[in-house]
């Protein structure tokens, strides 16, 4: 077994929203948000209180070693369908390839099926964004449609790959996925 980096998702803080407002304007992650343009930061703040005040969003701040790098998020949480959609970003180049981001994919997903007790999650990501939709798929999502010029990016029409996990494809690639990351030396007991 090899040594992982600790990883906990927290709760986002009031404190968080200026280190949120700079990775949301970082090139390396809005590259790959539907929105390009440099926030401001009314623009940041106004999206900041309406997402802090929204039920059907929730927020948490990715630390590793106790660092801050990322932000993990559900939304359009549908109690009523049984269904939310998901995304994050690491904004910190140091956590590449050390399994930070498969580590947040089992949590989350592990999250809204035993936790929330939903049956679907999916997510949208750009077709140009291979290593995150095949991440994806690792973990037992599967892409359910191709939106065709979906959003526009530097002036440009780009494509979303749309995909999901139901709740009983999670529990066959559940071992799997878990055995995956125990491997490399990540601590997935309950919390």
């Amino acid at each position: 077994m090899t040594s992982a980096p600790q990883i906990e998702l927290r709760d986002v803080r009031s404190e968080d929203s200026p280190r949120l407002l700079e990775w949301r304007n970082m090139p390396e992650v809005s590259a790959w948000m539907y929105s390009d343009h440099v926030i401001s930061p009314d623009e940041h703040e106004r999206w900041f209180a309406a997402a802090m005040a929204d039920p059907s969003r929730r927020y948490w701040i990715i630390e590793q070693d106790g660092k801050p790098v990322g932000l993990a998020n559900l939304y359009d949480i549908a109690p009523a369908h049984r269904k939310c959609a998901w995304a994050y970003y690491l904004a910190d180049p140091s956590t590449r390839g050390k399994g930070v981001g498969s580590y947040v994919e089992f949590r989350m997903i592990d999250h809204v099926f035993r936790d929330l007790g939903l049956n679907k999650l999916w997510c949208e990501v750009l077709i140009e964004n291979e290593p995150v939709w095949r991440l994806h798929a690792s973990f037992g999502f599967r892409r359910e449609a191709l939106y065709r010029a979906h959003v526009w990016k530097s002036g440009r029409p780009e494509d979303v790959v749309g995909m999901g996990l139901l709740a009983e494809d999670w529990a066959l690639v559940r071992p799997t996925s878990l055995a995956r990351l125990e491997s490399r030396g990540f601590d997935l007991s309950p919390r």
